[in-house]
C-alpha cells in the first residue's frame, strides 16, 4: 500500500496509528472497504483554512463533515453531509427535502459531540451511529483522495471518496455541496 501524496503531511496507515482516532473511529476501521491513512496534526490547525495553510493540502483535497438535525412533528433526527471544502452542504434545500424535514439545521456543538462521541472540530463520518444517514456529494464520492476528519482535533484521515460513499447508511446526492460563491 502507498501512502497518499496529500500536502506535507506523514501519512501512515490508519490501523497502525488507533492512538490518533476517536474510540468510533478506530472501532469502524475493519468496516471499511479500503485504505484509510491517518496523519498527526497541530490541534491548533484543525480548521479547514488553517490546516490547508498550515499542511499545503489543496481545499478542493479537504472534505468538510456538518452534523444536521433535521425536525418534522416533534422528532429530530441527526445526520451527518460530507461535501467538498470548496462548497457549503445545502442544508436548507436539498438536505431539508432528503431527510423528509420541516426544518433543518446545524446540530448544536454540545449535541453533535455527545452523540457522535468525537470532537467538534474533527466530526467525520466514519464511526458515526449506524442511525444517522451519511449524505455525501457526488463530488466527494468521485475524488481519489479526500483528507476528513478523524473524531479528534489532532489529526486528519484520508479516505478515497468511493470508500466514503461505501459508508453505512451513505446516500451519494448531486447538488449536496453548493459553491461558496
Amino acid at each position: 500500500m502507498t501512502a497518499p501524496q496529500l500536502g506535507t503531511l506523514a501519512w501512515q496507515p490508519a490501523a497502525e496509528r488507533l492512538d490518533l482516532l476517536a474510540e468510533p473511529v478506530a472501532a469502524a476501521l475493519p468496516g471499511l472497504s479500503g485504505a484509510a491513512w491517518v496523519a498527526p496534526i497541530d490541534e491548533a490547525a484543525a480548521d479547514t483554512a488553517a490546516f490547508t495553510d498550515t499542511y499545503a493540502v489543496p481545499p478542493a483535497a479537504s472534505a468538510n463533515c456538518v452534523v444536521v438535525a433535521a425536525r418534522r412533528a416533534g422528532q429530530t433526527t441527526l445526520a451527518a453531509c460530507l461535501v467538498l471544502a470548496t462548497t457549503r452542504a445545502d442544508v436548507n434545500g436539498l438536505v431539508r427535502r432528503h431527510l423528509d424535514a420541516r426544518k433543518a439545521s446545524f446540530a448544536p456543538q454540545d449535541v453533535a459531540v455527545a452523540e457522535s462521541g468525537m470532537a467538534y472540530g474533527g466530526i467525520t463520518p466514519v464511526g458515526l451511529p449506524s442511525s444517522w444517514p451519511v449524505l455525501i456529494d457526488v463530488a466527494v464520492a468521485a475524488a481519489d483522495w479526500l483528507v476528513i476528519g478523524s473524531g479528534t482535533r489532532g489529526s486528519k484521515l484520508a479516505v478515497p471518496g468511493p470508500v466514503l460513499a461505501g459508508l453505512p447508511g451513505a446516500v451519494v446526492l448531486e447538488g449536496l455541496g453548493q459553491s461558496l460563491g
